[in-house]
């Protein structure tokens, strides 16, 4: 299948990764935070003063013991950070100069039965790279999926290039494959972008029960959602597991060496980056290390994407799920005449600022919100770009007043925050959407399960 998504927009900013791996971004300490697992309902594996490895269980799900969250270092758990009502907000870890490894033996995911896959993902701690929709949380074990989607494009601004990132992995790839295939009764579906619909580097391993398709359009043709909407709707009841090449590529590696490898390459993007382009680190790094590649000092540091990403003191760490690490401008102070002035600089989908004529060029946008929140009024943006046959107004007033059936009616099955980006960036009302939607998916599976 060839998606072509038409409502969307594509963010024009500067800071662009350069395709080549430009150094490395060193940590000492690095941390797991529980808040990176959403809905995980986290309790510590360890204490402050104990020893681990890599692949060591740090915390566990108190749903379901058996989905641990592993170590990306060895070393001495050096802090346990606590907030309100004693929430585990990370655990800090010091790393050794020389790793240690636990050991969760080399197999090949032909010869094992879909359970023996399942028992080594989740003692290796690797069970958390597999998500499902619907809510967006680490998959359940215990269910089978109708389907699993492997997304290898994305479309959010200045972002990581999936394939890039995995360029080097064509081997692990193929062995993450053998084992992904084998925990569904479906297919297995691995979207490309249309400029590139067959890359060298899934020549050769595509194999039974899998379907490749194109996707070709503006931000968010990308996410995964629009794949599974378009591809294999979900309905109430249903479970889709997703992951990306990333993910793939450290399962595949698990399986042929036995070891998790916490080892990253990330892309540092921004217009206050001095060299934007990749670089390698390791999984929880601190982001502190940051400040020698950066252009001034009143930035906004953020793990991910800056749609979706989360954002960063300047002792954060990226976080489990980022291969992007995104640099903007602070910038909260008052517009002189405000509105009056043409918009040159300023982000727009429609005619009525000067920058529309501008969008083909890359600008160094920043964190102004250029508003406040104000009423929630009809407008007609969110469906320009929101390509789900959904109504995202409704639905979102919806989640507004707690109304389940309703939210299950209008479709909230099949999206989470990530969806609703743009219409974010683009709301007049300024209203946190994908707050909104956090909050109606938490409802709902708190509620329905």
């Amino acid at each position: 299948m060839n998606i072509r998504v038409k409502r969307g927009a594509d963010i024009n900013i500067a800071g662009a990764p350069e395709k080549a791996v430009l150094g490395k971004i060193s940590s000492a300490v690095v941390a797991i935070k529980p808040d990176d697992f959403k809905f995980l309902y986290s309790k510590l594996s360890v204490r402050e003063g104990d020893r681990v490895k890599v692949g060591s269980p740090v915390i566990f799900s108190k749903d379901d013991t058996r989905i641990v969250i592993p170590s990306p270092v060895s070393g001495e758990v050096v802090e346990v950070k606590r907030g309100e009502k004693r929430k585990i907000l990370a655990i800090k870890i010091k790393a050794d100069n020389n790793l240690e490894f636990e050991n969760f033996g080399v197999a090949d995911p032909k010869n094992l039965s879909r359970q023996e896959i399942i028992d080594k993902l989740l003692a290796s701690g690797l069970w958390s790279l597999i998500r499902q929709r619907p809510y967006g949380c680490i998959a359940n074990p215990d269910d089978m999926p109708k389907s699993i989607f492997i997304s290898c494009v994305d479309t959010a601004p200045i972002s990581a290039d999936p394939l890039f990132i995995v360029k080097d992995k064509k081997n692990f790839l193929k062995v993450g494959l053998d084992a992904i295939k084998k925990l569904t009764d479906g297919k297995v579906h691995v979207t490309f972008s249309a400029t590139e619909p067959n890359p060298d580097l899934f020549s050769g391993i595509i194999g039974d029960n899998v379907e490749t398709h194109t996707v070709s359009g503006p931000h968010p043709a990308g996410n995964v959602g629009v794949h599974i909407h378009h591809i294999d709707p979900i309905n109430k009841g249903e479970k889709v597991w997703y992951l990306y090449p990333q993910d793939l590529a450290q399962i595949g590696e698990l399986f042929q060496t036995g070891q998790y490898n916490p080892k990253k390459i990330v892309a540092l993007t921004g217009p206050m980056v001095k060299n934007p382009g990749y670089y390698e680190t390791i999984a929880g790094a601190s982001l502190s290390g940051l400040k020698e590649h950066l252009k001034g000092e009143d930035v906004r540091i953020i793990s991910g994407n800056i749609l979706t990403g989360v954002k960063q003191d300047e002792d954060g760490y990226l976080g489990f799920y980022d291969y992007t690490v995104s640099v903007l401008e602070e910038n909260h102070e008052p517009e002189f005449l405000g509105w009056l002035l043409p918009g040159i600089g300023k982000f727009t989908i429609h005619r009525v600022l000067l920058n529309w004529f501008q969008n083909g060029k890359a600008l160094p946008y920043n964190t102004k919100m250029n508003g406040e929140e104000r009423a929630f009024v009809m407008t007609g943006e969110y469906e320009k770009v929101f390509p789900f046959d959904i109504y995202p107004v409704q639905l979102l007033k919806s989640i507004m007043v707690n109304d389940i059936d309703k939210m299950e009616q209008l479709g909230l099955y099949e999206v989470i925050e990530e969806d609703f980006a743009l219409c974010e960036v683009v709301c007049t009302s300024k209203i946190p959407v994908q707050e909104t939607v956090y909050k109606g998916l938490e409802l709902l599976k708190k509620e329905v399960g």
